[in-house]
């Protein structure tokens, strides 16, 4: 049995990232590559809500909205890929990540915020003129203040390499998500700026789409995107990066967590190492091979087959920075929930007030419970997860839930399941590392 001090609440991260320091890279100029390759790009994390007047239940609430959303998103994803006769006139994409990164665009520089999404490939921003344009925190870019910005031409590598696209004075791009939020508008290059003013590193010639025409509110928090994803469009793609890491720390304090671009100089003791899998109709997305789950000494009965993807690209478990809690396809989470249940020595709490499916009462003046342990069985790793992983407590509230839910479709590892860990992505050997950190230490 794990032990969880009732004291802690697992607050849900949205954070704000910002360069902290570089190795091996000129302050100013173009970034080069192969500096990466000799101690990486060190990016804090903050947490965007604190200092907000926001009560535990009312950030439970919002991170859980936000991956039920996000969730919904994903599953549309994969049926459109899996259905080749689908009316939607572009494809859809993830979008709505967790965290927010704040980087410069042009020369001189712009300074934006953008979602930062392990789901997705584009990096975008609106633009001028915009013939329709939401609401965002900072100014829209306009691409003729900036001497650096050029239009790509459609038989780019870049142009070729979007799902969708037509040609009229350069590379148009079309992206739409799943919540019916879209972008659209010419594929360009730019300098990208990353960094405040004393620390500040440039990137040229970054491919990314200029939006004219952006609709919808499921960004209305950024002002555009960044994706982390597998694909050509990428940011780590077209850095020529093929590794970058975060760690995480315990959600319910301030301090930074971090984002790593590139090799580190870091301990792997205690690492556990799966292989990263490729789902052919989802090329970007983080696919793990997820066997089996085990409460307490119980290995749940679950057929591998079921958290497996289809022919068609269906089902599957990825991993995703971009998702607050983990969801489970339906049949697994049933039997987990009942085994963790069962185990579990408090009284059930139905009252749904969380928006959790798996909560408890906690006895008056409780200050410590015991709750089953939990491991995921990834091929290779048998992943056991800290108590602060998996259980929110709130004594205040007088409950604690499990930090799981369950799909329809794909299922996902979510961000509180990694908090402190250094979750390594390895494209080149195509594999994920789990190494235990404290990650206000690195």
């Amino acid at each position: 049995m794990a032990t969880l001090k009732c004291s802690m609440l697992v607050a849900l991260i949205v954070v704000l990232v910002y360069v902290d320091s570089v190795s091996s890279t000129s302050r100013s100029g173009a970034l080069n590559p192969q500096a990466f390759r000799r101690g990486g790009l060190r990016v804090k994390l903050q947490h965007v809500d604190a200092g907000k007047n926001l009560t535990k239940l009312e950030r439970v609430r919002h991170g859980i909205k936000r991956g039920n959303h996000r969730l919904e998103r994903l599953n549309a994803m994969v049926l459109a890929a899996a259905s080749p006769d689908s009316e939607l006139e572009a494809p859809i994409h993830a979008g709505n990540g967790e965290y927010l990164m704040t980087l410069s665009i042009g020369t001189p520089p712009q300074e934006y915020s953008a979602v930062l999404d392990t789901g997705s490939d584009l990096i975008w921003t609106q633009c001028k003129p915009c013939s329709q344009c939401y609401k965002q925190p900072t100014p829209i870019f306009d691409p003729q203040l900036s001497s650096t910005f050029s239009k790509l031409s459609c038989s780019s590598d870049l142009c070729s390499s979007l799902p969708s696209s037509t040609c009229s004075d350069g590379c148009q791009y079309v992206y739409a998500y799943g919540d019916y939020s879209m972008t659209q508008g010419i594929l360009g290059t730019e300098t990208f700026t990353l960094g405040d003013s004393g620390n500040q590193v440039s990137v040229q010639n970054i491919g990314f789409g200029c939006g004219e025409d952006n609709e919808g509110n499921g960004f209305e928090q950024a002002s555009g995107l960044v994706g982390l994803g597998r694909g050509p469009l990428s940011l780590v793609s077209q850095l020529k990066e093929s590794k970058f890491s975060y760690c995480l720390t315990s959600m319910e304090d301030s301090k930074t967590s971090t984002l790593f671009l590139g090799s580190m100089n870091s301990s792997s003791k205690g690492a556990l190492t799966t292989p990263l899998l490729r789902n052919p109709s989802q090329p970007s997305f983080y696919y793990l091979s997820l066997e089996g789950i085990t409460v307490g000494d119980t290995r749940l009965s679950i057929e591998k087959s079921t958290l497996e993807f289809s022919d068609d690209g269906r089902g599957g478990v990825i991993i995703d920075s971009g998702t607050t809690i983990t969801y489970i396809e339906q049949s697994a989470f049933a039997e987990l929930k009942k085994e963790f249940t069962s185990q579990t020595k408090l009284a059930a709490d139905d009252s749904g007030s969380t928006g959790l499916d798996v909560c408890f009462t906690l006895p008056s003046g409780t200050t410590q419970v015991e709750i089953p342990k939990l491991v995921f069985h990834f091929k290779g790793a048998d992943l056991e997860l800290p108590a602060d992983n998996y259980i929110i407590a709130d004594s205040n509230l007088g409950l604690a839930c499990l930090a799981m839910g369950a799909s329809s479709g794909m299922s996902i590892f979510g961000n509180i399941q990694q908090q402190n860990m250094l979750v390594n992505h390895d494209l080149e050997k195509e594999t994920i590392s789990f190494i235990p950190a404290q990650c206000d230490d690195l």
